[in-house]
């Protein structure tokens, strides 16, 4: 069965006008949907009882609901989602002085196998569907109004999953979230982090989108960042600083490089002199250095204060904008590569039991 979450307010105008319904109905249906956020069509009482039953006759409402929250001693708030089919994902708000964000996901489970992160040791199962994405934004959202009494300011794809092998359904939630129907929220208040799909990054820029993207460099050099990445074996970096070129001059947008610190692997004053190499390929403004945050399937450790700073300074020697990210939400497994880290065999064993769509 469709959902009716699904449906723009012109797509619910349109429905109603071929059900000989005043248009006006579809207004109302809206409202109970986004600003009521109503679970059951027969609760919208200001509707006939004829077109509930005809609304539940033809559409569900598949709402997401908040299953289990964790709080860390940051302040950072993790939660676990469920979906209408029993399946999890997980979503982050990140509070800090000037920021409420938004760490949500895009997929239950993941296909890439990223070797540090740990949704990336469990299937992907399917994509979400537009109305879940914005479903966990709106149940962040309230979070953040019911902690801190401000809604959010920013929302970054960086949870589980790999949005740009989601695009449609990342778009066009993306869309909702943006539209003053929705959230009102301004596009470059929303960061789109990914692996590295080339094809897609090139797409980006051509439906010229206004959002900010970030790429999951954190090795800069094709040798070690197969290694760790996968995806990189069709997706190298001769063709990603093409496609983030071509992504610049379609939208104007500079892009961010993420770069994960590994003790021994890419931390030498060689690995930093390919990142500077790359750095001064594409239009990147930023490159955010991140703490390893461990987990329990990879061997990687976090190198030492010092060994962070020195390669932090030799950076800024070289006239790399860098900024060191600290994790936030590490003891409740919500930091960058953490998400269903604790949860990771039980989510397995659901996930495992059901076939990519």
């Amino acid at each position: 069965m469709k959902t009716l979450r699904e449906h723009t307010l012109e797509e619910l105008e349109a429905l109603m006008v071929s059900w000989n319904e005043p248009k006006f109905r579809a207004k109302q249906i809206y409202e109970w949907i986004w600003d009521k956020y109503t679970n059951d069509i027969q609760q919208m009482s200001n509707l006939s009882k004829a077109l509930r039953e005809k609304l539940a006759e033809h559409f569900a409402l598949n709402t997401v609901a908040v299953d289990h929250v964790q709080t860390s001693s940051d302040g950072t708030v993790k939660s676990r989602f469920v979906l209408h089919d029993k399946h999890f994902i997980e979503g982050v708000l990140i509070p800090t002085e000037k920021r409420l964000t938004a760490c949500v996901s895009s997929q239950v489970g993941c296909s890439l196998t990223c070797k540090f992160c740990a949704t990336g040791y469990m299937k992907r199962v399917r994509n979400l569907e537009a109305q879940e994405i914005v479903d966990e934004v709106m149940l962040i959202n309230e979070q953040a109004f019911k902690s801190f009494g401000k809604h959010l300011t920013n929302i970054v794809f960086m949870g589980m999953g790999e949005p740009l092998l989601n695009y449609k359904n990342v778009m066009k939630a993306i869309e909702q979230i943006t539209s003053p129907d929705g959230m009102g929220m301004s596009p470059r208040r929303i960061t789109l982090s990914t692996a590295g799909v080339a094809k897609m990054i090139r797409q980006l820029g051509d439906d010229q989108s206004r959002v900010k993207l970030a790429l999951s460099l954190h090795a800069a050099n094709d040798k070690k960042r197969n290694e760790i990445m996968p995806i990189n074996e069709s997706n190298n970096l001769a063709a990603l600083v093409d496609a983030l070129n071509y992504f610049y001059q379609c939208t104007k947008t500079h892009v961010t490089f993420e770069y994960i610190l590994f003790k021994g692997f890419n931390d030498s004053e060689k690995d930093a002199d390919e990142l500077i190499r790359i750095y001064r390929k594409v239009p990147c403004d930023l490159v955010n250095v991140i703490e390893y945050n461990p987990i329990d399937n990879a061997q990687f450790e976090k190198p030492d204060e010092q060994a962070t700073d020195e390669f932090m300074a030799y950076l800024t020697a070289h006239k790399v904008n860098v900024r060191l990210r600290h994790s936030r939400g590490k003891d409740i497994d919500a930091a960058c590569g953490q998400l269903a880290n604790v949860n990771l065999r039980t989510m397995e064993e659901k996930l495992n039991m059901q076939e990519p769509s």
